[in-house]
């Protein structure tokens, strides 16, 4: 498989006053076109308000930072649920949905959003449709059509239509005001990841949180699983692979360390460093490894299935501790000795090898 694998930083989309919008694009990443993967990041700064939009493609949101509010309207619902958000928010949006968001605080408020494609209008990327603006979709209906379907005069919908004259993300006054965010309306569509149950904790070694199906029910919805990962300096993440035909796809949130990824026929096709801000994606059944340099390394993971299974080749969980020692003794063509101390040892470990 001869496609670049390299790790990715954003590009700019757009920016205003209220925040800025990057997204990753297949040019420059071209995993996201093959596995139909959008991913984009979205910054508000103070006062900043992302207005309704929906999008074509089905997605998972992970708070970076900061603290914010955010309006989920779905088909046919009566009402709005506006929800206070924060770091280490995760959300699970069915594409279709009418989505807004709004910093009402000094520090920057950053949302990272990874998702579906497939069935969007351009493979590898997000198509959102705001509602308002001059690329909204009453822009583009004429005033008689607008007029006929709210059932106001020509005047008000031309004041209506035109009178936004930025883009999707505005700076609002503050004067302003905004609906009050509710808790109660975070139930079954919010999960945060630093507040979760650990899946996984290992002493010096990581901890990880995985999103699924029971935690985060519009996961299903969705189709993606997602999961927030913490390695510890100088520890290793297991070898492993998706054993059902899944994609990783990975942001890096903090820290850095080194990624190797291995392929078809034993070839090694990506050994490199990874670091804060940058993206890329795994292919289906290749194995990857992470070492986390001395500071640790968090990353934030969808994977292109609800209730993913990995298959890991180190640890105690691994593949090897249940093959039989004559046929692992066999496919080494080593002997008994080497294959008895090659199956003791970690023996406790599971997922995550703290440093030596």
């Amino acid at each position: 498989m001869e496609i670049d694998l390299a790790p990715k930083a954003p590009k700019g989309s757009y920016a205003g006053d209220g925040g800025s919008y990057s997204s990753w694009t297949p040019d420059d990443l071209p995993m996201l076109r093959v596995a139909s993967i959008g991913a984009a990041k979205l910054t508000l700064n103070c006062r900043g308000f992302a207005a309704p939009s929906y999008s074509d493609s089905s997605k998972v949101a992970y708070v970076l930072q900061g603290t914010g509010v955010c309006g989920l309207t779905v088909p046919e619902a009566e009402k709005e649920k506006v929800l206070p958000i924060k770091e280490g928010d995760a959300l699970a949006i069915p594409f279709g949905v009418v989505a807004w968001w709004f910093n009402p605080n000094e520090s920057d408020l950053t949302i990272l959003f990874l998702g579906d494609t497939s069935k969007g209008h351009r493979p590898g990327q997000f198509t959102d449709f705001h509602l308002t603006g001059p690329t909204g979709i009453f822009t583009g209906f004429t005033p008689e059509f607008v007029s006929r379907a709210w059932d106001l005069s020509g005047n008000d919908v031309a004041k209506l239509v035109h009178n936004r004259s930025n883009g999707g993300i505005v700076k609002l006054k503050d004067s302003q005001k905004m609906p009050v965010p509710s808790d109660k309306d975070r139930d079954g569509l919010v999960l945060n990841c630093h507040e979760a149950p650990l899946d996984v904790d290992i002493k010096g070694g990581g901890c990880v949180v995985v999103l699924n199906s029971k935690n985060l029910p519009t996961v299903e919805q969705v189709g993606l699983g997602a999961d927030l990962v913490r390695l510890h300096g100088g520890a290793m993440c297991s070898p492993g692979f998706s054993c059902d035909s899944a994609y990783q796809v990975t942001y890096v949130v903090k820290g850095s360390g080194r990624v190797q990824v291995v392929g078809v026929d034993g070839k090694r096709v990506l050994e490199t460093k990874v670091s804060g801000g940058q993206l890329f994606i795994v292919p289906r059944f290749f194995v990857v490894s992470k070492i986390a340099d001395p500071e640790g390394m968090e990353w934030f993971s969808i994977i292109t299935t609800p209730n993913p299974v990995f298959s890991h080749l180190a640890g105690r969980t691994s593949v090897w501790k249940a093959i039989s020692p004559e046929v692992l003794e066999a496919s080494f063509d080593t002997t008994s000795e080497l294959e008895k101390l090659f199956r003791s040892k970690r023996t406790s470990d599971e997922i995550f090898f703290p440093p030596k």
